[in-house]
């Protein structure tokens, strides 16, 4: 069974056609099992509204709501802990990386024998088709360069929307994380590591999509968060 857990925050413009996206490509390529679960982070527009509709008609969906307006790390551990899926796929509402890739990271991981694939746009840039403007790209590099230095971790992208957990994986990685933010990507990939846990970096496809919602004051807050990460570590959050 294909879990696919997409955090939302007043995304009833773009919701839509990605569920288009993902039910065609289910259709055409998935004969397993299949849910999509859309976690709603409090959204102030029609984005729940838009989900009940649909979920009428489409029983493959499910509406998760978080109790008020959380962070996209809240919605992802929320909705990886509701899902039921052998494998878990997060993935943005903006599909900036292909549900077509999803494959790939399916068939890397299994030929690698990870319970983790995640999605890298920094492995080879060449597949990135539209780039973010040179400022937030620049400021991704730096946070990586931080984030590696902070934590230890290998990785050369952990920003990346599009993150593939094994059942297995999911139930000891989100239990344990603490942040609700942003920062919230590096300290799932920290905990894995921590908890021995078989991870890869995947390169894959990916279009810049414009309309973000993080604003310069969240940006900064993954770097706090790294801090975080290793205060929560040497504090005992993540043992087994």
């Amino acid at each position: 069974m294909l879990s696919i857990v997409i955090p939302a925050y007043n995304e009833e413009q773009r919701l839509s056609p990605t569920l288009d996206r993902i039910f065609d490509f289910l259709d055409k390529n998935w004969k397993q099992t299949v849910e999509v679960l859309v976690v709603d982070d409090g959204s102030r527009d029609s984005t729940a509204k838009l989900v009940e509709a649909r979920q009428k008609i489409e029983p493959r969906l499910r509406l998760i709501q978080n109790p008020g307006n959380r962070g996209k790390g809240y919605s992802v551990k929320h909705g990886m802990c509701k899902a039921q899926g052998d494998w878990r796929l997060m993935t943005d509402a903006d599909l900036s990386a292909p549900i077509e890739e999803l494959t790939k990271l399916i068939e890397a991981a299994t030929k690698a024998g990870a319970k983790v694939a995640i999605g890298s746009r920094a492995l080879d840039r060449r597949l990135i088709g539209v780039h973010q403007s040179r400022w937030r790209e620049l400021s991704g590099i730096f946070f990586n360069f931080v984030m590696r230095a902070i934590t230890g971790l290998k990785f050369k992208d952990t920003q990346c929307g599009f993150k593939l957990f094994h059942r297995d994986a999911a139930a000891l990685i989100f239990p344990r994380q603490q942040i609700d933010g942003f920062g919230f990507d590096a300290e799932d990939l920290f905990i894995a590591r921590k908890l021995e846990i078989p991870s890869i970096e995947v390169p894959v496809r990916w279009n810049n999509v414009e309309g973000t919602k993080v604003s310069l004051v969240l940006g900064m807050k993954p770097f706090a968060d790294l801090l975080w990460i290793r205060w929560y570590s040497l504090t005992g959050r993540y043992r087994r």
